[in-house]
This record gives structure tokens, sequence and C-alpha cells, in this order.
């Protein structure tokens, strides 16, 4: 394969007009999906929760591959594997070392079960590809409505708890000594993760949903440190990279995830570099040493 056909399977508008329709459904859920990562990305980064992410992402993936085996729904399959790994984990994992720990083993568990459920499904070879990569036309008014109305009373739930998620995030032995209930608020977390991981997976796949719940936010906080106005690019990074990645990839014959990672990751590269250039300014300004005016 030549230059100019890795171009056109990467970038192809032809018949362009014709094609956007049916990314419709794809698109809101895209937009949906942003909201909904960049909202509970922030408290992803002020837990560091980072790799909790992808462990809670492959029992999500296993989850959705046991119920494509049966032909359950797969949206339902994945919810119960996230939602089960990331409780878990809200249990167990209350101290960072623990909790690293608990992710290591239920990672491959949940990647070999998923491997296993896959290799056993005898149906077409894109649903498998799908669940690792994303898909961008497989979002129907039913998977839509389901989506939307998961991520919504997931957004109330976590606009009920924020502000003393917050606290409980910044310190929470803190916390704790105020009354706090950590525990409480560390397994709620864990359970509204558990629910946007499986929703994220639906679009980005299982193994490139960091790409919407975690470089957002390390993006934002890289520029600013006001929380509310890192919430506020946290949701526009991820909704500029889901919505632009489908975008992109309607026109291309390869799956979704490189699009989408490779927007998110360029946003977090200027994002780093603004506050590199910042750290260059406020060095040589304190570096400079002040005019001694003559008595």
């Amino acid at each position: 394969m030549d230059l100019q056909e890795i171009l056109t399977a990467i970038f192809n508008f032809e018949n362009y007009s014709d094609l956007l329709p049916l990314v419709q459904n794809s698109l809101w859920a895209g937009a949906v999906l942003g909201l909904l990562g960049g909202l509970i990305g922030t408290f992803v980064m002020m837990r560091d929760l980072a790799f909790a992410v992808h462990g809670i992402a492959e029992l999500s993936f296993a989850g959705a591959a046991f119920a494509l085996l049966i032909g359950a729904n797969v949206i339902y399959g994945s919810l119960v594997g996230s939602v089960l790994a990331a409780v878990v984990l809200g249990a167990m994992g209350i101290r960072a070392r623990d909790r690293n720990s608990i992710i290591g083993v239920i990672m491959p568990f949940g990647l070999g079960l998923g491997i296993l459920f896959l290799a056993l499904y005898e149906g077409r070879a894109a649903n498998k590809f799908g669940l690792l990569t994303g898909q961008i036309v497989s979002v129907d008014d039913v998977q839509l409505s389901l989506l939307a109305g998961c991520a919504v009373a997931v957004m109330v739930a976590l606009l009920a708890i924020w502000r003393p998620l917050t606290f409980a995030s910044a310190d929470a032995d803190l916390a704790e000594a105020r009354g706090v209930p950590v525990r409480g608020l560390s397994i709620m977390f864990m359970f509204l993760l558990g629910v946007s991981v499986a929703l994220s997976i639906q679009v980005v796949g299982a193994l490139l949903v960091l790409a919407l719940l975690i470089t957002p936010a390390a993006a934002a906080l890289k520029v600013t440190s006001s929380p509310r106005i890192v919430v506020l690019l946290s949701v526009i990074f991820a909704c500029v990279s889901v919505v632009g990645g489908i975008l992109l990839a309607l026109g291309g014959r390869i799956p979704i995830s490189p699009y989408v990672t490779t927007i998110s990751f360029v946003i977090y590269l200027v994002c780093r570099g603004i506050s590199w250039q910042r750290g260059r300014r406020t060095a040589s300004t304190t570096s400079t040493p002040a005019t001694v005016r003559p008595a």
C-alpha cells in the first residue's frame, strides 16, 4: 500500500454529504458522552483513578463480549461488567497501593474473559472488533435513548454529590474528620464511573476509553487551576474529540478510535505547550534582577 492509498483510507470525503445522515445518532451520542466524560474525568484526575478507568474498561469489555455471545444487549452486558468492577474497587481499594494491586489483578482477568467470549462468538467479525476499537454507525434510536438516559442519570447523581465529593477528593482525611462519608462517596463515585466507562465503550471501544475520560481533564488542568474552568474546558475538549473523531472517521475506512485519540492527544499537547510557555515566562520574570538606582 503506497502513501496515497494510506491517506485515502484515513481521509476520504467523497460522498461525504450522503454518509453524514448515517451518523446523526452517533454524533448526538458523542456529544452526550463528551459532556459526561468531561465532568467525571475531572474527579478521576483529582482522585488519581486513571489506572482504575483502564481496569474497569477491561471488565466492561468482558461483560459486553459475554452479552454478544449469548445474544443479549451489549450495553447491558457492558454496564454489568463495569459496575461490578467499579464497586469492587470502591469497596476494597481505598488506599492507592491496595487499589492498584486489585486493578492489576482485575485487568488481565477481564481481558482474558473478553477474549474467550469473542473467540466463542461465531457472528460478524465487525462486532468483535467494535468492542475494542469503537464504531460510528452502530447507534440506533433505542441505543441512543438508553445511552442518553443513563448519562443524564449519572450527571444528576454526580451534581448531587459534587460539593462533598470535591472536598473528599481534595483532602480525604480532613473531609472524614469533618463528618463527610468518604467511604460511601468513594463507592458512589466508582459506581458512576463504572456506568460512564460502559457508556463510553460503545463509541470509542474498550482499549481507548482513556482518551475520553482522562486526556481532556488532564489537558484542562495544564492551562488553568480554577475548578470551574477546568470542568468547562474538560467538557469542551471531550466533546471536540468525540464529535470531531466521528466526523473524520466517516470519511475513512478505519475505526473511530484513532481519530478520537489523536484529536484528544493534540489538544493535550497544545495545553502542555501553553503550560510550558507560561512556566518559562514566569521563570524569566523571577530570575531577572531588579534594577538598582543610584542614590
